[in-house]
This record gives structure tokens, sequence and C-alpha cells, in this order.
């Protein structure tokens, strides 16, 4: 009996180690070129660095703007630069338009909701969302209210601060979130409230950990490290803490739906949930309004946050582009309260936004797509279900799209007559068919946030401009700015 099981742990160790081999080196299609990978670890070897895009970026100077990179023993296809991101994501579209694994979301979401999910169900949730959204007034009046109430109370806590110097991180992620919790909750929190500062540690560390190297090395190996202690443990928590604190919220919402009158995204859902109860094949299901109201979380509030963070920094440095921005509010909105409606005739503004969406880059490698059918490109066979990396960075900081691209550097969005510039290659939200369908909305929230902010404060830092730092910190995947503290001087 011990022979056999000496003999046993050997065996089932070069079973294991063979199949890895076949899932690397097996087949994969005509591939674009790339580096070669070894046995289970594929390329990670080589992305060891804290700044994960780079040696991505490294490898493109020698394999061209399409190729292929093992992150553990899964091939991805990369793609660099506009024309390529462009060629495949929007000429492309219907073909790059599934969404790869994302491990550790899949063990709370389980393949539910928007952002996880693929073929019909993905179509459900994102047209649904979308509808619903724009119910509630996305673009209109009604969700433009919510952020424009918001922004007073932003302006409130800013105002507590007297002139001295804070670091803005918390205050504008609360008012972020509860743009968000507005539209799925029905109502917003006090900055101070417990259940909110809960509801925000949860998004946050779920976030940190899904952005750090941690999260990429889980990402690829989830398998053995589902069951294996470590700090990964902890971001898992924190998505099972959001779950449970949404589904608190679902229940309280059964127990006082009126269907006539849905109140706000999960009513909606619940009420769609009923209409379609006799229906077996329904995606209307508990399963996916948790997903779907998961996702809206982690689109719409970090990322809004951290651009306005990156916006405030680049303005401390360039005072005279705030200077511009508080010149066109008081010549075009004054005292009242700024809306959505004012950014038509504020190009000025509009074009520094787009340049802190551009220079911000906050989400470098972009979200990870897949292939839904067997495709042709650039002649190249990339196999159904491959995923492919589209690399934003390469996009937004593009030399030919953006000369000069390390600058920061609103005018780039400005014709010669001074109005804004559409460009093409400006993707923060990602292109084709798997866009962020939050766009819409954080385009008002940064609008809206803005020039709430400049119209009643001029923010001013003790840091001489020149010794202002705009590179980013940064994760395994994401870009942040550096910490800072501000002062917001009141103008009137």
């Amino acid at each position: 009996m011990e022979l056999y099981t000496g003999l046993l742990t050997p065996f089932l160790l070069a079973l294991l180690l063979l199949f890895m081999v076949i899932k690397v080196f097996g087949k994969t299609g005509n591939l674009p070129p790339g580096p070669r990978p070894l046995p289970i670890l594929g390329n990670l070897l080589q992305l060891k660095s804290r700044e994960i895009h780079k040696p991505i970026l490294e490898l493109s100077k020698k394999y061209g703007p399409v190729y292929t990179l093992y992150m553990g023993p899964k091939p991805a296809v990369v793609l660099c630069g506009f024309q390529a991101v462009k060629e495949a994501l929007v000429d492309n579209g219907d073909k790059f338009s599934g969404r790869a694994e994302f491990p550790i979301l899949d063990l709370t979401s389980k393949g539910y909701g928007i952002t996880n999910s693929n073929g019909e169900r993905w179509k459900e949730m994102r047209r649904f969302a979308l509808a619903t959204l724009r119910n509630f007034g996305m673009g209109k009046r009604s969700i433009e209210e919510r952020i424009q109430e918001e922004a007073q109370f932003l302006v409130e806590n800013v105002r507590k601060t007297e002139g001295k110097q804070f670091d803005p991180t918390f205050i504008l992620s609360s008012a972020v979130s509860n743009i968000i919790c507005s539209i799925v909750f029905g109502k917003r929190f006090n900055y101070t409230d417990e259940h909110f500062l809960s509801l925000l540690k949860n998004i946050n560390g779920a976030l940190k950990f899904m952005t750090s190297a941690w999260g990429l090395i889980f990402y690829y190996l989830q398998g053995p490290l589902r069951y294996i202690p470590g700090p990964h443990q902890k971001g898992i928590q924190h998505l099972i803490n959001l779950k449970a604190f949404i589904q608190d919220s679902i229940d309280e919402s059964v127990n006082t739906l009126n269907p006539n009158s849905p109140r706000h995204f999960i009513d909606c859902f619940l009420v769609k949930m009923q209409e379609d109860k006799q229906n077996p094949a329904s995606e209307f299901h508990n399963e996916n309004l948790i997903g779907s109201t998961m996702n809206l979380f982690f689109a719409g509030t970090e990322t809004t946050s951290t651009i306005l963070r990156y916006g405030f920094l680049a303005l401390l440095k360039y005072p005279h582009i705030q200077a511009k921005i508080q010149d066109e509010i008081d010549h075009v909105i004054g005292d009242r309260p700024p809306s959505a409606e004012d950014r038509t005739k504020m190009p000025y503004t509009e074009a520094v936004i787009c340049e802190i969406q551009r220079f911000s880059d906050i989400v470098p490698t972009g979200v990870p797509r897949s292939t839904i059918e067997d495709v042709s490109f650039r002649g190249y066979t990339i196999p159904k279900g491959t995923d492919v990396m589209p690399l934003l960075t390469t996009v937004l900081k593009d030399h030919e799209q953006f000369p000069q691209p390390e600058l920061f550097s609103p005018d780039r969005f400005l014709d010669d007559n001074g109005a804004v510039k559409k460009h093409a290659a400006l993707l923060p939200f990602s292109a084709g068919r798997r866009m962020c369908p939050g766009e819409g909305l954080a385009r008002m929230e940064l609008f809206l946030f803005l020039t709430t902010l400049l119209q009643k404060f001029t923010l001013t830092t003790v840091v001489p401009t020149d010794d202002i730092d705009l590179r980013p910190e940064f994760s395994s995947t994401g870009h942040l700015p550096r910490h800072y503290k501000m002062s917001a001087v009141p103008r009137h």
C-alpha cells in the first residue's frame, strides 16, 4: 500500500505537468508570434515589474502591435496602438465582444451580471441596464438632479476644511459612490454613515486587490489558490461582504416594492423578475440582479473619483488652466448651479476634462476581452475563446494620435476656433460593444463635480508647482495619482 501511494503522488504530479504543457503548447490556432512561454507560468516571469504594462509595451517593440503573451497557461493576444485596437474592437466588434474570465469575481458572481457574462445573458443584462439608466435620467433631468444635489453636499464637506490642507480622496470617493447608491438603492448616505463606510471599505478593498500583483497572480492561477491562505483571501472576503450588503438591500426592496412605482434600479429589476416569472429561461433572477448591481458599483465608483483626483492634481500644477475654467464658469454659469446643458457652451472646460481622462489613463491594460468565434486577424487565426488584451494606454498615449502624449495639454482637444475637437482615439471607456455602459453618467459626473467645486473654490497647495509630480503611482493593472493634499479657498 505504501509503495502504491509513493508511486501515485509523482504520477499525479507528472500528469498535472503534462496537462499544463498541453495547455501551453497545445492547439492554439495560428496565433501571432510572441515570447516563448514556460510550462505552467507562461510569460509571467517576464512581467515581474510592478508597472505591468511596461514590460508588455517593451515586448511589443520586438513582436509588433499584435502579439501573443501567455499569462500562466493561457494565451492572450495583446493589442497595442490605436489602429490595432480600433481594428479589433470597432471594425470587428462582434467577434471580439466576449469577456475574458474574471476568476476573483466569478467566485461571487459566477458569470452573472453585466461585466462578467457572455452571449445572450450579457446582451439582456446590458440592454436592461442601459434602458433603466436612461429611464432614470442618464442624460436627462432626474440623474442630473441627483448629481447636482450630491455636488452641493460635496461643496459643504469641502467648506468644512476651512481652507486647510486636506486629502481629497475620501470625500470624492464618497460623493461619486453616492450617485450609484442613489441609482441602485434610491437613497444617498451621509459621509459618516457606518453602513456607507462599510460599503466603501469593501468596494475599495476588492478593487485594490483586483489591481494588485496578487490579484494578477490569482487571475491566472486561481485553481489552486482558491484553497490556499494568503492576501487573496482578504480580497475574496471583501467581495463576499459586498454581495451580502446588496442582498440585504434586495430583501428590503422586495418587502416594500410597488410594481407601479419603481424607485430605483433594484426595483426595476424586481418588476422585470415578476413579469418573467413564468419563463424558466428568464435571465431576470436574483443572481443576475446581484451581479449587475456589483458591476454598477465597481464601474461607477473608484474610476470616476480617481479621474477627478488626477484632474485636481493637474489643476494644482497648472493654476492658469484652473483660472481659465473659472473664467468660463463665471461667464457661462455665474452663480446658479451648473447643469449638463452648460457643457456645450464651455469648450475649454470640456477640453480639460477630455485631457484629464486621456492623461490619467487609469486602466492602462484595459479590461480583457475574448473572441466569440475563430477570428482571422492581420493574417493570423485567433481561436474562439482566446483572451484579448487591448492595451488602452497605447491608445491614449499613441504618439501618432496625441503628439507629446506625456504633456498635459487641453489645447489638443480644441480646434483653431476654440471649439471642442472630437478625437477617435480618446477611448478611456474602451470601445466597441463592450465599452463601459456608464460612460454618459461618468462624463456628466466629471463635468458637474468639477464645475461646482471650481465655481465655489480655488484649489491651492503649499507644494511649489514645479515639484508636483503628475507621474502615476502604479498597481499591477491600474494608474493612481500620487498622494497629495490641497486647500480649497472660497472664491466669493
